[in-house]
């Protein structure tokens, strides 16, 4: 009985390591992304979100003197897959690069 228990934890915990390690990417590629954005290189921006975040989904938002980008992507666990949950990381720069 307590094998079952224990590779349901070691399954969660490695679930919970994969869902963290995913959002740090993800952040670190929406920060970079915004920068690209907001000094107008949309185009290394998209190839640099591709190469970081591979299959997240991209949204920009302009505005208040803003570029903001939020990327989703769904958490894949090694050996399992996807685990159907998803994770968002937002990020913003000044527009026009200041």
């Amino acid at each position: 009985m307590t094998l079952p228990a224990a590779l349901l934890l070691i399954l969660v915990g490695a679930g919970a390591l994969a869902a963290g390690v995913q959002t740090v990417r993800l952040q670190g590629a929406a920060a970079d992304a915004a920068r690209l954005i907001a000094r107008g290189e949309p185009q290394p921006a998209d190839v640099l979100v591709g190469r970081l975040a591979g299959g997240a989904a991209v949204r920009v938002d302009e505005g208040d003197g803003l570029v903001c980008v939020t990327l989703t992507s769904p958490v894949a666990v090694l050996g399992l897959g996807a685990t159907g949950l998803d994770v968002t990381a937002r990020a913003c720069a000044a527009a026009g690069g200041r």
